[in-house]
């Protein structure tokens, strides 16, 4: 394959068995690349958008996977498929499912139980998920429309505006993202939930 994909900081390399599985062999530059896996993703929110979704639809594995199809699978072969390396972010690739059904379970709890309001809830539930980082590519935007899903379909309220930016390309508003990330890590939530709405 052509790509030679620069990444900027927060984003994770993809292994070179990860890189063959690009099903658009034509492209040969990032932004290429952030262009097709960009039409992708919009198709997601369309789908997503024409969908109401129920508590017991969303918080599924089987969910976390089908999102993650329809936001890569024009991109990607492995799109849906929970990463079979370890990376620089994530639990150790044998534990991607337990992890991610823990989350599951706990945001069920969280809602049913009013534990946090619901943006804290959303943002808490993208958190644990990019940390937990299931898929080789993707995690950070794949979290961000969940929570975006969390918030407009189980919540009924609008969805985060995240920096009214694309935090995909270095910028300020991913350098504030990222910190937010960071802080967020450490148990603090207030900067994440402060950009998510910004």
């Amino acid at each position: 394959m052509g790509l030679t994909p620069e990444y900027i900081e927060g984003q994770t390399p993809l292994d070179d068995d990860e890189q063959e599985g690009l099903l658009i062999t034509t492209i040969t530059t990032r932004g290429e690349l952030d262009e097709f896996e960009q039409l992708n993703i919009e198709e997601a929110i369309i789908w997503s958008l024409r969908r109401s979704f129920k508590l017991e639809d969303v918080f599924t594995e089987s969910f976390i996977i089908t999102l993650h199809i329809k936001m890569y699978g024009n991109v990607w072969q492995w799109a849906g498929e929970f990463r079979k390396s370890n990376k620089n972010i994530g639990v150790d690739k044998f534990e991607i499912s337990v992890e991610l059904n823990k989350l599951l379970n706990d945001t069920i709890y969280w809602i049913e139980n009013k534990v946090f309001e619901p943006d804290e809830i959303a943002i808490r539930f993208k958190h644990r998920l990019v940390s937990i980082h299931c898929f080789p590519n993707g995690n950070g935007r794949h979290s961000r429309l969940i929570a975006d899903i969390i918030i407009e379909k189980i919540f009924k309220l609008k969805v985060f505006s995240w920096g009214a930016n694309n935090l995909t390309h270095a910028s300020e508003a991913r350098k504030k993202y990222i910190h937010a990330l960071r802080a967020a890590d450490r148990g603090n939530y207030k900067l994440l939930l402060e950009f998510a709405r910004s």
